[in-house]
């Protein structure tokens, strides 16, 4: 069997848990999730990996599309002989994650989607920070980038997870950052989103500037089993600025649990 393009974890549950897949934010790695697994971890199986050109993912020249992002996890899932997963993702990684919802969907039991969107125009400014990232590295963006990460209040606080946010995005080798940016460009997953089964819960930071609570709306609002949940105090990466209220309530989503 052929070793997978993207580096990762398998973080063994209890015996026989369902296995549920983390795919992490553009800039990000999947230490991401460090915050959420000790949880997640005593009711599932956890695989969490770094997208391509990410962490220690390969780097593969060139632009990518979203389903390079979605082959990639199909690879993972074959290569660890899982036929059928949860998947919880974060802005790219709910990308992904929609994607695969909607193409595989016998591979996709449950969905979450965190401060994510179906479509997150216009492709130029991606195009344009592609361009900027492949020029001056990626260091060029990341303290704009985990600005809009955080909350006002949590940048004010939380000075040394904030240098540690800055320090994973400058670290992202450029290419990967560029190749994943030019996915996100072209990008339009608004027509499937009717075709996405999986049940699926819909996060938004209340906080969040680049994927607000509206973006998230309309995914609950457009698949065919879909619920919204707006976390206050939480901007982007909502995860790791509220980790108990986002891992409780993906942790419930993913073992079946009524909506409260």
């Amino acid at each position: 069997m052929s070793t997978p393009l993207v580096d990762y974890d398998v973080l063994p549950g209890p015996a026989d848990a369902p296995a549920v897949v983390l795919s992490n934010s553009l800039g990000s790695t999947r230490h991401m999730w460090d915050r959420n697994i000790e949880l997640w971890q005593r009711h599932l199986t956890v695989v969490r990996y770094d997208t391509r050109g990410h962490g220690d993912s390969a780097v593969v020249p060139g632009p990518a599309t979203i389903d390079d992002l979605a082959d990639d996890v199909i690879a993972l899932l074959d290569h660890l002989g899982l036929e059928r997963v949860h998947l919880v993702g974060l802005s790219l990684g709910g990308m992904t994650g929609m994607r695969l919802a909607a193409r595989e969907p016998a591979r996709i039991d449950r969905l979450v989607t965190l401060c994510t969107s179906p479509y997150l125009g216009p492709a130029a400014n991606w195009l344009d920070r592609a361009a900027l990232v492949r020029s001056t590295g990626t260091s060029a963006v990341a303290e704009a980038v985990v600005d809009r990460w955080y909350s006002p209040g949590f940048l004010a606080r939380e000075h040394e997870r904030v240098a540690r946010a800055r320090q994973m995005v400058a670290a992202t080798p450029p290419e990967g950052y560029a190749a994943s940016c030019e996915a996100i460009a072209t990008m339009d997953l608004r027509d499937q989103l009717s075709s996405i089964t999986a049940p699926t819960l819909a996060i938004a930071g209340a906080d969040d500037p680049a994927t607000g609570p509206a973006h998230l709306q309309a995914i609950a609002e457009s698949v065919v089993d879909g619920s919204l949940l707006v976390v206050p105090d939480a901007a982007h990466l909502a995860n790791d600025e509220q980790p108990e209220t986002i891992g409780d309530a993906v942790l419930a989503h993913l073992l079946g649990a009524p909506p409260e």
